[in-house]
């Protein structure tokens, strides 16, 4: 386990930095990934300066938080960018949310195995390896990318079950991990939290994690993300824990540059990435 030093004066100040820079990142391409009755979604998609269809790189989705209520593409926008300048092709992908599509937590997780499916079916276009896919996100988010690794129900009909939608790895910040009465959201996903916690569906076969928090998280309390990688580790996993001290939940968005460094380590661990970050 390891602790990080924050102050609130600095998060936020790096808070709106982070954020200005952070909405003006385009992506190079947008697709369209799936068609719901809710409308069609889509991956924002960030290629290396010299990517090629025909390449077989490494690849990245994440999911915006927001509670399963909210939230935009944008917030991981800077982290698939930097990626993708590593090498890696990044997604960063919508999915339907309660505000919007006036949808339930459920739809979430559905568009979220989705979107890795049709990442993984479609990589001879993409230049993608389909061995070689990441999911990552932040707070509900991370629980849509966790929930990839970890779920079995809520398949789409539509989508091809016949290609897995589990990735090869998970960039976990302040997920959502435990949606039983103790955890978060239990009030919205009662009928269904069995299937649908990360927490309770962890199994032998659970990709490489890292998981990044703060100790004065509100909605994750430190002795959620310790069991979350014990049990990991029983079934035989790898789970890479870092704690940030007396940062609040969120606070990723702000320390940028201190948390992506970490899941570059942890990329270049797991040989996805090779050679020294490019972050200062």
């Amino acid at each position: 386990m390891i602790f990080r030093y924050s102050s609130i004066l600095f998060l936020t100040t790096l808070f709106c930095l982070s954020s200005f820079a952070r909405d003006n990142v385009s992506p190079d391409e947008v697709l369209e990934y799936k068609n719901t009755p809710q409308g069609k979604l889509f991956l924002h998609t960030y290629y290396p300066d010299n990517w090629k269809k025909t390449d077989k790189r490494p690849a990245v989705v994440f999911f915006f938080g927001g509670g399963w209520s909210g939230g935009s593409y944008t917030q991981f926008s800077r982290h698939a960018d930097y990626l993708a300048s590593r090498g890696m092709v990044a997604f960063a992908a919508d999915y339907r949310t309660k505000s919007k599509h006036k949808t339930e937590p459920k739809a979430c997780v559905s568009d979220g195995k989705s979107a890795v499916r049709w990442i993984r079916g479609n990589a001879a276009k993409l230049g993608v390896d389909p061995e070689k896919i990441i999911a990552g996100g932040g707070s509900a988010g991370g629980h849509v990318a966790a929930t990839t690794a970890t779920i079995k129900a809520f398949d789409e009909s539509s989508d091809d079950l016949s290609i897995s939608p589990k990735p090869q790895a998970l960039l976990l910040f302040n997920p959502v991990i435990d949606n039983s009465e103790k955890g978060y959201g239990y009030s919205r996903v009662e009928e269904y939290w069995k299937d649908f916690s990360p927490m309770h569906n962890i199994r032998r076969g659970i990709p490489p994690t890292i998981f990044i928090c703060g100790t004065k998280d509100n909605l994750i309390p430190v002795a959620t993300g310790e069991l979350f990688k014990k049990k990991i580790e029983k079934v035989g996993g790898r789970c890479d824990l870092h704690w940030y001290k007396d940062a609040k939940h969120g606070f990723f968005n702000a320390m940028y540059t201190e948390t992506m460094l970490e899941v570059d380590k942890f990329l270049v661990s797991l040989g996805y990435l090779k050679g020294p970050a490019t972050l200062n």
